[in-house]
């Protein structure tokens, strides 16, 4: 088979543009039931409680996903890879969408959790296809199409829900999936595989890869300190708008999640800061935006309402877009470690992800509960504040590999 890489397959700008659209699709596919699940639930009468499980276990599905399949990107064709989970995906959009039951709900949401991490290995894609010198721009422009599909999803699955049914979300997601694949056959060039371990193996090497690469820990470690006040935030605004002094709806905690916009279009130009400058110095830059953002929200017990709502937003864009900044250095980072690993490199970042947000809903719940929103609003910066101390502490060298790629 035929190796892509930068110097035999030129990465075009419409090949770019695909692979952000692809990556944006496959993601948006985990986050359109969120707000159909009223309209859902009425008519496939289920319980609130089990409606719950529809997100919850698409969301685990994504994270075995990430650990489990992720990785495989490095083992075989990462075209074919991807092309299977579209295949996959677009069959488990389908039956959500004929689900006549919850049975068949709860399994369908798994199973698009499990194949929605395509997106992980569009990533991955765009960082083998580009070129050194511009690999922080291109998985900029990638990750936009990522967090795109994230912030919009909400919204077009609502709309959808609202005017056309619940049914109709899901059958349109799976058509725009399956001529994402057809584009994607059509112009994704293949990739040799750059290792020859067996599956078992390959995932054992993910903790290999952790104890050999200081800067994988440091990526993964600071990116998730800087997801759990992210999720900390995030989980308990609509809880904090809806008591005294503001009062106001879920739908206006929805409406301050498009700050997100700013981190997302932004995206291409902090890719190419970190190619002129260094992935490192724009994770510290990036992480020391975030704590101030979150610090500045220390401020809102002492202001009148009004004032206080545009100190919410005016933060959100600056973490948000602190966030997105350090997440792009850290792939700069984790990609560059080991061309012949970057699908399990990127499986060792996201689980860091992952596991940063779950601990940062639970922790945020806990701090708003016993110290309202100045604990929070603590919580928050104390993390962005450890990532910010990781990326400055001096680098030590990796260890020599002791194992076959």
């Amino acid at each position: 088979m035929r190796s892509s890489n930068s110097s035999e397959t030129p990465l075009t700008r419409g090949l770019i543009v695909l692979l952000a659209v692809g990556a944006g699709l496959a993601v948006a596919s985990l986050y359109y039931s969120q707000p159909m699940l009223g309209v859902l639930g009425a008519e496939l009468n289920a319980a609130p409680g089990a409606l719950g499980w529809i997100p919850t276990l698409t969301q685990l599905g994504y994270a075995f996903g990430i650990l489990l399949l992720a990785p495989l990107g490095d083992r075989y064709d990462r075209k074919r890879i991807i092309l299977a989970k579209s295949a996959v995906l677009a069959a488990a959009l389908l039956l959500a969408g004929f689900a006549p039951g919850m049975g068949l709900m709860l399994a369908a949401s798994f199973t698009v959790g499990l194949a929605a991490t395509m997106a992980q290995d569009i990533v991955p894609a765009a960082a083998t296809l580009a070129p050194a010198e511009r690999r922080g721009a291109i998985v900029g422009t990638v990750m936009t199409g990522l967090l795109l599909g994230i912030l919009l999803s909400r919204v077009i699955g609502g709309f959808v829900a609202e005017n056309l049914g619940w049914r109709v979300m899901f059958w349109l997601a799976a058509l725009a999936i399956l001529a994402l694949a057809l584009a994607l056959w059509r112009h994704l060039p293949g990739f040799a595989p750059t290792s020859r371990l067996p599956y078992r193996a390959l995932l054992g090497s993910l903790g290999t890869l952790w104890r050999q690469h200081p800067e994988l820990r440091r990526s993964a470690i600071a990116q998730g300190l800087l997801y759990m006040g992210f999720s900390a935030f995030w989980s308990t605004l609509a809880v904090m708008l809806h008591e005294a002094p503001f009062h106001l709806g879920a739908d206006a905690a929805g409406a301050f999640g498009l700050a997100g916009a700013a981190g997302a279009l932004a995206a291409p130009l902090v890719g190419r800061v970190a190619d002129r400058h260094g992935p490192a110095r724009l994770g510290r830059l990036g992480a020391a935006l975030t704590a101030l953002s979150f610090a500045s929200m220390a401020l809102l017990p002492a202001l009148p309402p009004s004032a206080a709502l545009w100190l919410i937003a005016g933060s959100a864009v600056g973490f948000d877009l602190g966030i997105q900044m350090s997440l792009i250095a850290h792939q700069s980072i984790v990609y560059g470690i080991d061309p012949a690993a970057r699908s399990r490199l990127n499986a060792v970042l996201m689980t860091g992800v992952f596991v940063g947000m779950a601990a940062g809903g639970a922790l945020g719940s806990m701090a708003l509960a016993h110290w309202g929103w100045v604990g929070v609003t603590a919580l928050a910066t104390a993390t962005a504040a450890g990532a910010l101390a990781l990326r400055t502490l001096p680098r030590r060298p990796a260890r020599v590999a002791q194992c076959e790629a």
